[in-house]
């Protein structure tokens, strides 16, 4: 896995422009990672690891989050990379497909947003959980028609939000990858 998903992340990142400067940094702060060799694209980088995560939004522009069961905090879904994953955005899209129970979703490929935030996660082994960072690559995913979600393991709740009308608490960030999100459905 980590091969070829790390050439993609790589070719992804230096490609990607920003829309805002926070997006930007956290860009550069991921190359900076990556740079470290393909070992970042996995958990197992306990320093810090590159994770996918998608904004699903339906067609009437409201977006799906979830409120993530051990933070507390409403977000977007997806998480770490898997062995499977050969791209960041097979791996966002796999991340909402899994966390949604929504089928038929399709990806915009190109990220909408970086973020870069310190976490406590585990290795993916039963080991606990220690201090980590996350490099967070945001991708627009768009959820058909009459689409109906179900709660994972991983959610206490899942709900479809106004994009002015966003619950509390939120995660830091989420309310940043919106407005680039909502700019592609014109």
């Amino acid at each position: 896995m980590s091969a070829a998903l790390h050439a993609d992340a790589m070719r992804v990142l230096t490609a990607w422009r920003a829309t805002t400067e926070e997006g930007d940094l956290a860009r550069k702060r991921a190359l900076e990672l990556l740079a470290q060799g393909p070992e970042t694209v996995t958990r197992a980088h306990r320093a810090g690891h590159l994770t996918a995560s998608a904004l699903v939004v339906d067609v009437d522009g409201r977006v799906l989050l979830c409120l993530h069961a051990r933070l507390g905090k409403w977000m977007q879904l997806g998480g770490h990379c898997e062995p499977a994953d050969v791209t960041l955005a097979e791996a966002a899209l796999r991340e909402a497909t899994e966390e949604s129970g929504i089928e038929g979703l399709t990806l915009d490929p190109d990220p909408i947003d970086v973020d870069v935030h310190d976490v406590r996660c585990g290795a993916g082994d039963g080991t606990p959980a220690t201090a980590s960072t996350h490099y967070d690559v945001r991708f627009l995913v768009h959820a058909p028609a009459g689409a109906t979600e179900e709660i994972s393991d991983e959610s206490s709740a899942l709900g479809w939000f106004d994009p002015d009308a966003l619950p509390s608490p939120l995660a830091s960030a989420t309310a940043r990858q919106i407005p680039p999100a909502l700019s592609r459905l014109r």
